[in-house]
């Protein structure tokens, strides 16, 4: 290591000493510098700066018509060229654009022919014409030009393209619009034809069943009509017999109204009879508790003749109560039959609580039944079996008093009530048999009439019958078609689709589809965007530089060094003027160039470690191998140059420079750069990392492994070489 040291000292010594030397070192330092920022500022924005490049054109197009509106698309063109700034449009003739593009005073040139707008219009013919724009480049000017010129021609035909969808498909849309217009005024027309349509389709089997059910009615109605006509004399029989069974009738509603008045206070009392049964049952349970907590032979024998006539008392009750419940019944019904009043006047709430009653009577008849024999067979009455009897007894007595005390107030009124209607039926019905006296004459007009009609219309149905199939065949045919036209879509549907903002549908035709585009890594200018490629070329460059200026040997190392300590001691002044280098161009691309860096503290960084391997590696080769490592380095240049993706996407060149490409060291050096440039991804920075300490590795041990063999074999070679005189 002190010898190494030693070296570098002497060399920095040595360097003092020599301003010219200094102010090599100094022109080494900054070359390299030159070289990258020169390229970078000439590549800034040259597709920015493309309204130099001159492109003729020729409008001759005579126009046409599309849907009786007049079309001149090659004057819309030439329009919209004049105020398109991106290419130097110059307008002229055929003559003088064809001189200008073989000359080289345009680099291309546009003929709009004569058929041009009437070939596009024929797309709404029967035979469309594919439309042309004749394009002429002179591509021995320049290779990118004819690129930039291919683009904007390109970007001509999608105009006219868009233009003329857009014109046909405006007239196009103004004519739906008015159509749909029209056809939403007609739409409730439109929809009740249809539903009157598929109405009588759906009818169609009922006019078919009605036409027969006529026409068998028809000859019912002969039938009728003849049997009525026959029975009229005996219909004067029996309406004047009807007279008479009506007064007869009124005479029994009288009668009854009698009848009920004198029937009036036995209904009350068998109420009131059922009401005594019911607490005599009651008293009977009262007994049965006091014959539990004091029996006696006495008590036993009244408890048992209390018992056998309470039994009957509640059967004789209960049976009471059902009479009066289906006379009730009968006087409703005869009293509502008939009558538009249905049921209203009725003895529902009466009859449904004379149910309850009866029912309660015949369980509690039925519980003193089962107490008797009970004590017949020795056995004690339980206390729940009198709670029973005493519960049964009570409801009976609370319906019974509540039916008496209803009695007078609420059924006789409703009796009252249930006769004065049958009254009035009575009345009617004699009022109506009058009238149909009256009418028999008119019936009897009416039966001739009517024999008259159905004999019309006999004859009048047969030709029906006759027209009928053909009626329904039409009808069906319709109704069918416009099933099949609504299974496309509906009217609405349709009208929806036709009435439109014909402007707005016109401009969508015209640009269907916009690109969205999204920068990840957003890089302002073409010239920020070839920094990296340029910087680490630019380094490349400087380790050449410094190898072709700069000795490789120490001649006078002090006390004699080894390959090694020649080696690294001589590449450290190497590597001082390589990191100068690769901070003047770094810091020249920032703020010299202004060119836009993301992370600019890493990209200064990343040019400093990229320079130290560049220098590393043509250092090593030069050390090694003398003249033929320069000549091996200018090859790596030329290879890493087409070989490392600067420029053009590595999967468009050959497949020679794809196969080298993941080996070479610009790739992962302009890797390294681009993440500093336009945003870093640590992954892919570590990859490039260790590639570079992999180029850095393998070239430490070619150098220390093959330098001191290589240079004593090629000693005789290379003072041959130099006795030429010409190569150092």
């Amino acid at each position: 290591m002190r010898r190494i040291f030693a070296i570098y000292r002497n060399d920095l010594k040595n360097l003092a000493s020599s301003p010219a030397a200094i102010v090599v070192l100094i022109g080494l330092a900054l070359l390299p510098s030159l070289y990258a920022w020169f390229n970078i500022e000439a590549s800034w924005d040259p597709y920015g700066n493309t309204k130099g490049i001159q492109v003729a054109v020729v409008n001759q197009d005579e126009g046409s018509t599309v849907l009786d509106q007049p079309v001149k698309l090659g004057d819309e063109i030439v329009a919209s060229l004049k105020e398109n700034t991106s290419i130097g449009w110059i307008f002229t003739t055929e003559a003088k654009a064809l001189s200008a593009v073989r000359h080289g005073d345009a680099y291309a040139c546009l003929i709009i022919p004569p058929e041009f707008s009437r070939d596009i219009a024929s797309v709404l013919t029967k035979d469309p014409v594919k439309a042309e724009i004749l394009y002429y480049v002179n591509e021995k000017i320049n290779a990118v030009a004819p690129k930039i010129t291919s683009k904007g021609a390109s970007s001509v035909v999608e105009t006219v393209s868009a233009t003329f969808v857009k014109t046909a498909s405006e007239t196009l849309f103004q004519a739906f619009n008015a159509l749909g217009v029209e056809l939403t005024r007609e739409l409730p027309v439109i929809e009740k034809t249809r539903d009157l349509v598929f109405r009588l389709e759906a009818m169609l089997p009922e006019l078919d069943d009605a036409v027969n059910t006529a026409g068998d009615d028809l000859n019912r109605a002969d039938r009728v009509v003849g049997t009525a006509r026959q029975a009229l004399p005996l219909a004067e029989d029996v309406l004047t017999g009807g007279q008479a069974f009506a007064a007869d009738a009124a005479k029994v509603l009288d009668r009854s109204r009698q009848v009920l008045a004198a029937a009036s206070p036995y209904i009350g009392q068998d109420l009131e009879e059922a009401a005594q049964a019911a607490e005599a049952a009651r008293n009977l349970a009262g007994l049965l508790a006091a014959e539990a907590q004091a029996p006696s032979d006495e008590a036993k024998e009244r408890i048992d003749a209390a018992l056998t006539a309470a039994a009957g008392r509640l059967d004789n009750a209960a049976a009471l109560a059902g009479g009066v419940r289906d006379w009730l019944g009968g006087l409703a019904r005869f009293s509502t039959a008939g009558s538009s009043a249905g049921g209203g006047g009725g003895f529902g709430t009466e009859q449904a609580a004379l149910d309850r009653l009866s029912a309660r009577l015949r369980d509690g008849a039925a519980l003193v039944r089962t107490i008797q024999e009970s004590r017949k067979a020795g056995e004690a009455v339980k206390a729940e079996v009198r709670d029973k009897l005493a519960a049964i007894a009570d409801e009976a007595v609370k319906v019974s008093r509540d039916l008496a005390d209803r009695y007078d107030s609420v059924l006789v009124p409703k009796v009252s009530a249930a006769f004065d209607r049958a009254d009035r039926m009575a009345a009617e019905t004699r009022q109506l048999l009058d009238q149909a006296v009256a009418a028999l004459p008119d019936v009897r007009k009416l039966l001739a009439d009517a024999a008259s009609g159905v004999a019309f219309g006999t004859k009048e149905l047969t030709a029906v019958r006759q027209d009928l199939p053909g009626a329904e065949a039409k009808l069906r045919s319709v109704a069918d078609r416009i099933r099949a036209f609504e299974e496309k879509g509906d009217i609405q549907t349709i009208i929806d689709l036709l009435v439109n903002n014909f402007e707005k549908k016109s401009e969508f035709f015209a640009h269907p589809v916009s690109l969205v585009e999204n920068k990840l890594y957003p890089i302002p200018n073409y010239g920020s965007a070839m920094s990296p490629f340029f910087t680490t070329l630019s380094l490349w460059v400087g380790a050449l530089l410094l190898v072709s200026l700069l000795s490789v040997e120490v001649k006078d190392c002090p006390g004699g060094c080894r390959a090694f300590e020649v080696y690294f001691g001589r590449y450290a002044i190497f590597l001082q003027v390589a990191l100068f280098q690769a901070l003047f161009v770094t810091l020249g691309d920032i703020f010299l160039l202004k060119a836009y860096v993301l992370n600019r503290l890493w990209f200064v960084l990343f040019g400093l470690l990229l320079s130290a391997v560049f220098m590393l590696i043509v250092y090593t080769l030069v050390s090694v191998f003398g003249n033929v490592g320069k000549a091996i380095a200018i090859v790596l240049l030329v290879l890493q140059l087409a070989g490392s993706g600067g420029t053009f996407p590595i999967q468009v060149t050959p497949p020679f420079f794809q196969a080298i490409y993941p080996f070479l060291p610009f790739t992962y050096g302009i890797s390294m750069m681009r993440e500093a440039v336009g945003g870093i991804l640590w992954d892919l920075v570590w990859r490039d990392l260790l590639w570079m300490a992999g180029y850095a590795g393998i070239t430490l041990i070619l150098g220390l492994a093959l330098k001191k063999p290589i240079n004593r074999a090629s000693a005789g070679f290379v003072r041959s070489v130099k006795r030429s005189k010409l190569i150092h």
